[in-house]
């Protein structure tokens, strides 16, 4: 399948606060075309006060824009800003050819990467709410769908429709991801009986957080080099040194300048992250910008209310830095931080002493005696703890175990198991 030539207007507004240099935006822009399968042909950069309400660039600039389309042969322009309806109706008559803004290109990526039904689900809410708002009779949005970058996702039939009957598709949509909601809550709800800690990977895209799951659970995470490979939520149980079984979920990639109604939209993901009791901040330390992607994710966990829950950063991809300097820089920057390779496993040990240091005071060391004919019971410590050693006896068990101070307590009330002091 041939590539879609495209165009890429990188805006820098002077105005904007949190503002990223043109050229790494521009650098952002490029990847998510390619990660669309995308081809980046031209670049133009475009420096403004504020939008203009009819184009948000100048007239100058869109037929500069559209000459260049027609000299390169180019069939998509990309703009690095989210433009209004009118805008982009606008725009695409000026220009001639399809125009897009950088949330439809993300929107189409995550339709490309949702495999799942859930995942689906929510790629499709996120466009037709996108969609809603831009619907002018039969406008531009609807009379393009012929196929290519920002078409993909719910399909023509879904989308020739009329306001009220997508309306009445959000609201189905709303209520079966609520109904997945309410499952999984069902299942946390079990896992909080069960005192099973609860760590949530979060990260800038492409940091190694599936990498890095598959490294601690052997989970078999697809993983490529590529902006959101993961967009359906993944949950898996590990035993940490110490013994403590913990569930480790891996969620979707962050952005910079991520659109709120795409954060909504992932909303039955994104609690993963409101719900864990951890979470491991996965940053990539071979990337340049890693200041400015940490900024971007500790944004989004501010959007979700969870800035202040305890974290462990994990600064990954240390195989591919050579120069010590940055990392011995990146040690002193993050503190706290532990230096790891997901793909080589380098100092995963160091990440899990971590992880139990945070578990460990949840956790209880207490030598049990239990009766011989309660094997029940020595079934749920090995279970629920982690056994340090057992001796049998004729009537009754010794049995040294880490295990969870809530579980200990309900465990006691069977009056025939016994503490040893």
């Amino acid at each position: 399948m041939a590539m879609e030539k495209c165009l890429l207007v990188t805006i820098e507004l002077r105005t904007e606060k949190d503002k990223w240099p043109r050229q790494d935006i521009a650098r952002e822009l490029e990847e998510l075309v390619k990660t669309a399968n995308g081809q980046p042909i031209e670049q133009i950069f475009c420096a403004r006060e504020k939008p203009t309400p009819d184009l948000f660039i100048g007239k100058g600039k869109a037929q500069e824009i559209a000459l260049l389309c027609q000299d390169e042969d180019i069939g998509t322009v990309i703009f690095s800003h989210d433009l209004s309806g009118t805008q982009q109706r606008n725009l695409e008559e000026e220009i001639g050819k399809k125009t897009i803004d950088r949330t439809q290109l993300i929107l189409d990526i995550f339709s490309h990467h949702a495999h799942s039904p859930e995942g689906n689900m929510q790629v499709e809410l996120a466009q037709l709410e996108y969609l809603l708002p831009r619907l002018v009779g039969k406008g531009i949005m609807l009379s393009r769908l012929g196929g290519g970058i920002g078409t993909r996702g719910p399909g023509e039939q879904k989308l020739e429709v009329d306001r009220r009957r997508i309306r009445e598709r959000i609201t189905k949509l709303k209520q079966d991801l609520q109904h997945l909601t309410n499952h999984r809550r069902v299942i946390r709800k079990k896992r909080k009986e069960e005192a099973i800690p609860c760590l949530a990977l979060v990260g800038y895209t492409n940091a190694g957080k599936s990498t890095l799951l598959n490294a601690l659970t052997g989970a078999g995470q697809y993983v490529k080099d590529s902006l959101f490979t993961t967009l359906d939520p993944l949950a898996r149980r590990m035993n940490t040194p110490f013994g403590a079984r913990v569930v480790v979920s891996d969620t979707v990639g962050f952005l910079h300048n991520l659109p709120h109604h795409l954060i909504e939209a992932f909303h039955t993901t994104l609690e993963e992250v409101v719900e864990a009791d951890l979470l491991i901040h996965v940053l990539d330390a071979s990337h340049s910008r890693i200041q400015e992607h940490n900024r971007a994710v500790i944004t989004v966990l501010k959007q979700l209310n969870c800035e202040n829950k305890p974290l462990i950063t994990a600064l990954n991809k240390i195989d591919l830095l050579e120069d010590k300097a940055w990392l011995s820089w990146l040690k002193e920057k993050f503190s706290d931080s532990v230096c790891i390779s997901a793909k080589t496993g380098q100092n995963l040990g160091e990440l899990l002493k971590e992880i139990d240091s945070f578990i460990e005071p949840k956790l209880t060391k207490v030598l049990l005696s239990v009766p011989l004919n309660k094997m029940s019971i020595i079934g749920f410590l090995y279970r629920q703890g982690k056994v340090i050693k057992a001796e049998y006896g004729e009537e009754r068990v010794k049995v040294e175990v880490n295990i969870a101070k809530n579980l200990l307590d309900n465990l006691l009330i069977n009056k025939e198991v016994k503490v040893i002091n």
